[in-house]
């Protein structure tokens, strides 16, 4: 059998491009080498690059996406997107893919543009009836007014770049007053949106979810606390171990069904595809979970949540990658 030729696009051109090569690192090491070919393509703001073994850099030929090697022509079978933030997680690589034929192990361009932006996110998603946070949207250069409306929302609220991830930029704020207009201007430094959303009391939890032969698939559900020290589930948690993540949940099975079928919900309501990340808080008095946000394109570094799912499920993540691949070159996008 021929091997499959898989372009590991990583990289990006945001601050989350740090958490894109931690992510790419791991699915390259398990990826299974008797099976896949992997190569390594790093994408830039000064260009886009195949880094071959020796660390040598070629540039990416865009009208095709393939890489002209001095005695031959490197292309590839299909794309594994490791790359988070813009613009591997907005839906501009996946349309440029779809525009060439390439399948893909995301969710398709409309779904991952829309997942990522968190405002447009929540109006879907509350449209299809389920349960989101009140919020409102801020826009640079049309910002009158808006210390009104927020102050019209429940405090405690949460701060953020409409458009990102990894909680970059983002603020947890008790009251409106100064700290709010502080919060404002520090998502501002990464976005021209910026979201303020009532904070859901109640506990939370992440879940990621897949398809794999036609079938969506839940991965064991995490619940997410974060040390007495840090006011949220912020980078600094996230990534430098000041939360601690439990798989699977130490869940009653109602939580667990209720948690398990909303995002089923979620993942069929945008019609996603591979493995996605949902975050929801379960707010106990109304017994329902509330979602958060949606992850298209989840970390699956050391440090991420994913991995720990996929291993307390019973699988390896050679297993699982592998999935994931022949998912999208069988359902090919284009």
């Amino acid at each position: 059998m021929l091997p499959i030729h898989i372009a590991l696009v990583t990289g990006g051109y945001s601050g989350e491009s740090v958490i894109s090569y931690r992510t790419a690192r791991t699915i390259q090491q398990q990826l299974d080498p008797a099976k896949y070919h992997t190569h390594w393509i790093d994408i830039t703001m000064d260009g886009w690059y195949y880094q071959d073994q020796t660390g040598e850099r070629w540039p990416i030929d865009k009208n095709d996406f393939s890489v002209a090697l001095p005695s031959s022509r490197l292309v590839f079978d299909a794309v594994f997107i490791a790359l988070h933030g813009t613009p591997g997680e907005d839906g501009k690589l996946q349309g440029y893919f779809d525009m060439l034929g390439i399948p893909y192990t995301s969710c398709n361009a409309l779904t991952s543009a829309v997942t990522f932006n968190k405002r447009v996110a929540t109006a879907v998603a509350g449209a299809a009836g389920i349960p989101v946070a009140k919020s409102i949207l801020l826009i640079r250069g049309e910002e009158t007014g808006w210390e009104n409306k927020a102050a019209a929302l429940q405090f405690p609220v949460f701060v953020k770049p409409n458009n990102g991830g990894s909680s970059i930029g983002m603020s947890k704020v008790d009251q409106p007053g100064e700290m709010l207009q502080k919060a404002v201007v520090k998502a501002f430094k990464e976005d021209a949106q910026v979201l303020i959303e009532e904070m859901i009391q109640g506990r939370e939890f992440t879940v990621g979810v897949f398809k794999a032969n036609g079938k969506i698939n839940v991965l064991p559900i995490t619940e997410v606390s974060v040390n007495d020290d840090m006011p949220f589930f912020d980078f600094e948690a996230k990534y430098q171990g000041k939360s601690t993540e439990t798989t699977p949940a130490n869940i009653s099975t109602t939580w667990a069904d209720n948690l398990t079928a909303m995002a089923k919900l979620v993942y069929q309501t945008f019609q996603c595809s591979g493995v996605v990340r949902i975050d929801f808080i379960y707010n106990e008095k109304e017994q329902r979970p509330y979602m958060l946000e949606l992850n298209s394109i989840p970390g699956q570094s050391e440090a991420s949540i994913i991995p720990q799912q996929v291993q307390s499920m019973g699988w390896t993540l050679t297993t699982f990658y592998d999935q994931l691949i022949q998912d999208c070159l069988t359902n090919q996008k284009g």
